[in-house]
């Protein structure tokens, strides 16, 4: 039997939604691995749309299921639906949709809110012993709900290599053990089944980015 994994999206787009590469990365080892992904989205509002050309905000108005919708080709389900007892893991790719629609992290860091609806998937496969497999910023939503799990954005020093290795101070704030590792690699929580990887917190070639991702999919897998 195909091992079935939800996957969250939060958008379409890396400053307003879900990472696309991360997104298609996740979909694509999951592929290549034989197991099954079921695509969710939240049907909300997004924070707001970003011009990704230009870098800032624009009137529109999106809708977070609808958006993430072009990722999954159509082939998506409302986050209200899913039901855990059917399911053998969940990965949530990153992106800023992460904390701006998915939580409240973009605007109040580590005092930030968890989406009523995310914080009780995330709730459901953890008591449940299911893995979660999280890339990018998408961590920060196993620190602010899992006081004392490991995590890994990458690395905890800033240069141009870890540009946003700040990130990884305010999760040690939560009680979180931040680990250190390369773009490459996915550090596994086993006590807590969470399997992270920086994915693009780094300033990193496109295909290591992918390879992390993969390393992250099959802990995932191994733990299902």
């Amino acid at each position: 039997m195909a091992k079935r994994v939800a996957v969250v999206l939060a958008g379409c787009g890396v400053f307003d939604g879900s990472e696309i590469h991360e997104a298609s990365a996740v979909l694509v080892h999951l592929s290549r691995e034989g197991a099954q992904a079921e695509v969710y989205a939240p049907n909300i509002p997004q924070m707001h749309v970003v011009d990704h050309v230009k870098g800032q905000p624009t009137p529109e108005q999106r809708n977070v299921l609808v958006e993430s919708a072009r990722i999954a080709r159509g082939n998506i389900k409302d986050l209200a639906t899913l039901d855990v007892k059917g399911l053998d893991a969940l990965i949530i790719p990153g992106g800023f949709g992460v904390a701006k629609n998915l939580s409240t992290w973009a605007t109040q860091g580590k005092n930030c809110s968890i989406s009523q609806e995310v914080e009780g998937v995330l709730r459901a496969f953890h008591a449940a012993h299911k893995p979660i497999g999280l890339c990018c910023i998408s961590p920060v939503l196993a620190a602010k709900i899992f006081p004392g799990c490991e995590v890994t954005v990458g690395h905890d020093t800033e240069c141009e290599q870890w540009p946003y290795a700040k990130t990884a101070e305010a999760m040690k704030e939560l009680g979180c053990r931040h680990v250190n590792s390369q773009v490459t690699e996915a550090h596994v929580d086993a006590r807590n089944r969470l399997v992270s990887t920086s994915a693009f917190m780094c300033n990193a070639p496109i295909h290591h980015v992918h390879d992390g991702i993969g390393s992250m999919v099959r802990e995932v897998l191994r733990l299902a």
